[in-house]
């Protein structure tokens, strides 16, 4: 008698407090939601730098990931039959320094969602300076190339506005030519002493007609011959990461292609806007102006196995 008289008690002090008590064990309940473990790598940090979201899914209970950052939507993909979702978010050559806040949004199997935030803090970088001499064409160009050139920009700008939803890479980034590579990324330039875009990515001087590499694996989806770029090549590796080589004299490939890493893609040229022959090697990751070296130094490896 004692017993039912506490439980009645109690569900009737639960009946009057009402939904203060429900939201108490609604809160509870979100506090005991699987954890999930949030690992940010990047090179320094910098404008220019790329950010390896990896999420570690202990529980395996986590159906689905997004990730929000600078107002922008960043899907994120479940790597095959491991408890790890990866993303991938470029810190753009223009960004400015300062605290930016990362949100993380989690499904779970049983509908309960969970939210999480991340800081990155965005160090600063100084880029220089570099003055150049080109054929007077690449710098004002004639009236009627503006047509091609503006419909080559609105082509790349769509190319990369693209999303495959799928890793196509394999294992680390390698460099895609032998020959002396200049840390280029981020300058300023002036061209016929008329000052222009930042360099977006890095040149190596390497001669007339050796081979370029597929930096990684994934599919062409530009081989063409571009006003300013000369003949180039873009491959898609996948998560909106976009690897760039311009200034081919040949190109090997065609638009669909599946090229694995260490392919050969094309042979050193001088076509385009450039002072001599060489390879300018760049990547745009989900729209965002990134260097090369910052994808060269991260580690791709252990995401083809269990061990973090």
């Amino acid at each position: 008698m004692a017993i039912k008289k506490i439980l009645t008690a109690a569900l009737t002090l639960c009946f009057l407090l009402g939904s203060p008590t429900i939201l108490l064990l609604q809160e509870k309940n979100r506090e005991e939601l699987p954890q999930i473990v949030i690992d940010l790598n990047s090179r320094s940090f910098q404008p220019g730098d790329v950010v390896k979201v990896t999420l570690h899914d202990n529980s395996g209970s986590v159906k689905f990931v997004q990730l929000r950052f600078q107002d922008r939507k960043f899907p994120v993909v479940k790597l095959e039959d491991f408890h790890k979702f990866i993303a991938f978010i470029g810190l753009d050559l223009g960004l400015k320094p300062g605290n930016y806040s990362l949100y993380v949004t989690l499904l779970n199997e049983d509908g309960q969602q969970q939210s999480k935030k991340e800081l990155i803090i965005v160090l600063p970088k100084e880029f220089p300076i570099k003055k150049l001499w080109v054929n007077e064409k690449f710098v004002t160009p004639p009236e009627d190339s503006l047509e091609r050139i503006k419909r080559e920009s609105e082509l790349l700008n769509a190319i990369y506005g693209m999303y495959t939803p799928m890793w196509l890479g394999e294992g680390n980034f390698i460099i895609p030519s032998e020959g002396e590579m200049v840390p280029n990324f981020g300058e300023r330039r002036i061209f016929n002493n008329q000052p222009r875009s930042p360099h977006s990515g890095i040149d190596i001087s390497s001669p007339f007609g050796a081979d370029v590499k597929a930096s990684n694996s994934g599919s062409v989806v530009v081989a063409n011959d571009l006003y300013y770029a000369g003949k180039t090549v873009v491959i898609d590796h996948g998560l909106g990461v976009f690897s760039l080589y311009c200034h081919f004299s040949k190109i090997k490939v065609r638009i669909g292609d599946r090229v694995s890493k260490g392919d050969v893609i094309g042979e050193i040229g001088a076509t385009g806007r450039v002072t001599g022959p060489h390879l300018h090697w760049a990547f745009k990751a989900s729209g965002s102006r990134v260097n090369p070296l910052s994808l060269i130094q991260l580690d791709f490896l252990k995401d083809s196995s269990n061990e973090r």
